[in-house]
């Protein structure tokens, strides 16, 4: 087995001030009485005054002692933030649901204001009747909720060439979960009618967000209606600015750039846009300079969030729970094999809950600790039977030029203080 570790370790200087401060990584186990603990047998301050009244924060927030748990961006991958990204904290998150407080940012020229009243949708092209929506209009037609992932194409783009980026945060941080509200794009082209564009099976739709960029995409018909929505809650509450505030586009299980934020125009064509997005952009170069074009689809794909270099082992030998995140854009997770010994053995981890279509599922693997180093990686399989490649598997098909569409199998090598980097195994 060969172990890669990551570049230049200027690249860690970002992580400064990620990991909790305080503490030893050895001692504890599970819960036992060793004497009298202070924290139990003495009243504590919390315990001796009153709290904060019901209306001390009119819309909640986090207690300062997760004040760690942010979106962070990484300055040198872009020349500036309002074209850039920043990352969700996966690795100090749990269950499924991404709060859209923690939800990753994909701008393409800033994230705009724009209020409700002057909200308008436009459907035009090959429709029977040109329409405009305005926002309460779209609330008045039957809604639907959804729960899908949300992956930008560039996530673990930077790990093409070998380890790169020290943290799950910023290795598989650009995506999210969340459940949306709204209305399914079929209803609103129905409503506009599509007779007009005749056999609908070589039609396209091309759909345009209401900011400076004007980012467009190309969608074929048969997807737009298929399960394409257009939201306007996230979580049950308003989508927020950054999110594409009052309605964005939602694509399942496509990536990222599809689904269009502040859309305000739907046009029915009969043959691709060929927009910017669609074609310099968010296309894979393979290794013979040629390019596939319209990957959109998102294929399954696996992380383990803790332990993780943002999330490392601090309790000492003992019972250990290893837990991630998988994913497929082709249909539900059906099983995830989790290895310590980087790809030698592997042991079938437990699905908190059945996989759901195009939908993250969290995954644990109860075990125990001897203080070993391991290699951990995770590997996820879907419904259609497609198993996760490793690093090699993928460069054999697509070469090292790529940026987008990186689902391979994510290595950390977790040594014995507990503390985990990020590594290739090959």
């Amino acid at each position: 087995m060969t172990v890669s570790f990551k570049g230049k370790s200027s690249r860690r200087a970002f992580l400064k001030g990620t990991l909790a401060a305080g503490g030893t990584l050895a001692g504890a186990t599970l819960a036992k009485a060793e004497g009298a603990d202070p924290l139990i047998t003495e009243k504590q301050p919390w315990a001796q005054g009153l709290g904060d009244g019901v209306d001390a924060t009119p819309y909640g927030l986090p207690i300062k002692y997760e004040d760690d748990v942010i979106r962070r961006n990484v300055e040198w991958l872009t020349a500036d933030t309002i074209s850039s990204i920043n990352f969700s904290p996966i690795h100090a998150l749990d269950g499924t649901i991404t709060p859209q407080g923690c939800a990753f940012e994909r701008h393409h020229s800033g994230a705009i204001e724009l209020k409700k009243e002057d909200y308008r949708l436009m459907i035009n092209g090959l429709v029977d009747q040109p329409l405009v929506f305005t926002y309460e209009d779209l609330e008045r037609f039957p809604r639907v909720n959804h729960t899908f992932f949300l992956e930008c194409a560039a996530n673990t783009g930077m790990e093409w060439a070998g380890a790169q980026l020290n943290g799950a945060q910023f290795t598989h941080g650009m995506i999210h979960n969340m459940e949306y509200t709204g209305v399914t794009l079929r209803t609103l082209l129905e409503e506009a009618g599509l007779d007009a564009a005749g056999d609908l099976k070589d039609k396209w739709v091309y759909v345009e967000g209401a900011d400076a960029s004007s980012n467009g995409r190309s969608i074929p018909m048969d997807k737009a209606l298929d399960d394409c929505m257009i939201a306007f809650k996230a979580n049950g509450e308003a989508l927020r600015m950054e999110h594409g505030y009052p309605v964005r586009l939602v694509v399942p299980g496509w990536e990222g750039n599809m689904w269009v934020k502040w859309i305000r125009r739907i046009e029915v064509t009969d043959q691709a846009v060929q927009s910017r997005e669609e074609t310099s952009k968010y296309t894979d170069t393979l290794e013979n300079g040629t390019s596939r074009k319209w990957t959109w689809v998102m294929d399954a794909k696996s992380v383990v969030t803790s332990p993780s270099p943002q999330a490392p082992i601090k309790h000492g030998k003992g019972p250990l729970v290893i837990t991630g995140l998988a994913w497929s854009g082709r249909g539900a997770i059906t099983r995830v094999d989790v290895s310590k010994d980087g790809g030698k053995t592997w042991e079938t981890a437990r699905l908190a809950n059945p996989g759901q279509p195009m939908a993250l599922t969290r995954f644990y693997l109860d075990t125990t600790w001897d203080g070993e180093e391991m290699f951990l990686q995770s590997r996820a399989m879907d419904e259609t039977g497609y198993v996760q490649p490793t690093k090699t598997q993928l460069r054999e098909v697509r070469g090292e030029n790529s940026v987008y569409h990186n689902n391979c199998i994510q290595t950390w090598w977790v040594n014995a203080n507990g503390e985990a980097e990020n590594v290739e195994v090959s």
